[in-house]
């Protein structure tokens, strides 16, 4: 029996080395040391993940090679190998990793977000670009966005009010904001009104709430377990969220189609067509593309993606400002000299605003709601950072450790906007990719930049804030893929007497 163990132990060690040995001579990108048979380095895998994996990169290096049981997965956390992945081998890394997830909320890899790289994901990202998401439409909703900030404004001066010390959920005041701008694009109508949550609004919560799992299942670093049905309980979760998710986006859609052959109901002008109503109108042009699926998973997307995102932006902002007060006083003190005390800010002041477009820069860097971008997959070999990268590789883009590498950035860790002082705006070459880069970047990235800001700069705008008592708001991180607050912002509060008026209006 000895003899037997020792001679399994030294095939194991023997086993290990040779991978090891091998990998190097191979030209592979630096691994971590031992690579275990069959479970490979998922035993390394901690929440939070961007976490775990700038760990790894401090050690290894920025560019670093990963098993995850049957998968191979590529790890980059400097700017020089993003660029690499995601402009000198942007084709090579336009595809999507084939996961449960992707198959099962993707509607069998058919919405923009898991598309395979080809046709159809072009035809998806033409219509997001020109139909959707154009800087034109962007502008003709405009007056949707003003409305929903002015409204926000007002629920916030209520509650401030009525509660005692002046505090705000800001957590649920950015959530219903974002919610309803983005409902009101896509169908016309609002999730949540003065003090009524909608049923879809509650629905929609539901499907919001916070969760510490991936978006990986065993079968996916397994495929051959999930052939004798190890995986079902796994996969279950995954089915019963999605039947919650697809019901809901079914809804919508239903409801508006009946709305729109009901002979009674006005439908909007071409230029102010909600988003549903143009999926709907090109789906009587082409049937057989626009299907049932195609206009969900466009819808889910869109709305998903719009919504929580936006929301926890913001709510990153307001933290590091109540943390901030001096920084806060300058924001107020440029809003004001740009837009004055008889109107309340618009989009277009946005352009004028140079330090808020800095704190909401300097946010995304230090929180970025996605710190690791969604994963690609390379369709074929390529050369990144100098090693070899193999065909069907998963990459990961850890987007926070590049956004915090101190190597780049003067003390990463504390807010400076006035780093972001004369850029403008514009992505620091790789260094600053909030929203991605490449041909998969996010393409609401100009609606997402608009709502953030003018939400953002109205509450500085109309409020003076305040911590909730004398200690600094508690920056911990929640768990999941995005990155949460721990715990919701609750802010103090008092309208500025000033804009009051312009708050109210004729209330």
């Amino acid at each position: 029996m000895k003899e037997l163990l020792f001679s399994i132990l030294a095939f194991i060690i023997l086993y290990v080395f040779t991978k090891h040995l091998l990998h190097k001579i191979q030209n592979l990108p630096p691994t971590p040391f031992p690579c275990i048979p069959i479970v490979g380095h998922l035993h390394l895998f901690k929440f939070p993940f961007h976490r775990t994996l700038a760990a790894l990169s401090a050690h290894y290096g920025p560019v670093v090679f990963l098993r995850l049981g049957a998968r191979k997965l590529l790890v980059v956390s400097s700017p020089s190998a993003a660029e690499d992945c995601l402009s000198k081998n942007d084709i090579v890394f336009a595809n999507r990793p084939r996961i449960f997830a992707g198959d099962l909320f993707g509607y069998h890899f058919t919405n923009i977000l898991w598309a395979p790289y080809g046709d159809l994901w072009r035809n998806l990202r033409r219509i997001a670009a020109t139909e959707l998401l154009s800087l034109h439409r962007i502008k003709l909703l405009s007056p949707i966005r003003a409305n929903e900030i002015k409204l926000m404004l007002r629920r916030v001066h209520r509650s401030a009010s009525a509660a005692a010390g002046g505090e705000v959920d800001m957590n649920v005041t950015f959530l219903e904001t974002t919610s309803n701008v983005m409902m009101r694009t896509l169908t016309g109508k609002r999730f949540y009104g003065e003090s009524v949550e909608t049923e879809e609004g509650r629905r929609f919560k539901e499907l919001l709430a916070k969760e510490s799992g991936g978006i990986m299942t065993i079968g996916d670093f397994f495929p051959a377990v999930r052939s004798v049905g190890l995986t079902r309980a796994d996969e279950r979760l995954f089915w019963g969220k999605f039947k919650k998710v697809d019901a809901f986006f079914q809804d919508l859609v239903d409801q508006h189609r009946r709305r729109l052959s009901d002979p009674g109901q006005e439908v909007g002008s071409v230029d102010r067509k909600t988003v549903i109503e143009v999926l709907l109108d090109l789906q009587k042009e082409d049937p057989q593309f626009y299907t049932e699926e195609i206009i969900k998973g466009m819808v889910l997307v869109l709305l998903l993606a719009g919504t929580d995102t936006s929301a926890m932006t913001m709510e990153w902002a307001m933290s590091l400002l109540l943390n901030h007060p001096s920084i806060l006083k300058k924001a107020q003190a440029e809003i004001d000299a740009q837009v004055g005390p008889d109107r309340l800010l618009n989009e277009s002041d946005l352009a004028h605003l140079p330090y808020l477009h800095s704190i909401i820069n300097e946010t995304l860097r230090m929180y970025p709601v996605a710190p690791l971008l969604v994963p690609h997959e390379s369709s074929d070999e390529c050369i990144v950072g100098g090693y070899k990268v193999p065909r069907g590789t998963m990459l990961m883009v850890n987007v926070w450790a590049i956004h915090n590498d101190p190597k780049l950035w003067d003390e990463p860790r504390e807010f400076k906007p006035e780093r972001f002082d004369g850029v403008g705006g514009d992505r620091v070459g790789f260094k600053l990719m909030p929203f991605g880069s490449g041909r998969r970047a996010c393409p609401g990235e100009a609606l997402a930049v608009r709502t953030v800001g003018l939400a953002l700069g109205s509450v500085l705008q109309c409020f003076e804030w305040e911590r909730v008592g004398e200690e600094l708001v508690d920056m911990k991180e929640g768990k999941g893929l995005t990155m949460p607050r721990d715990k919701p912002l609750v802010a103090k509060c008092r309208v500025r007497e000033h804009i009051k008026k312009q708050i109210l209006g004729d209330e």
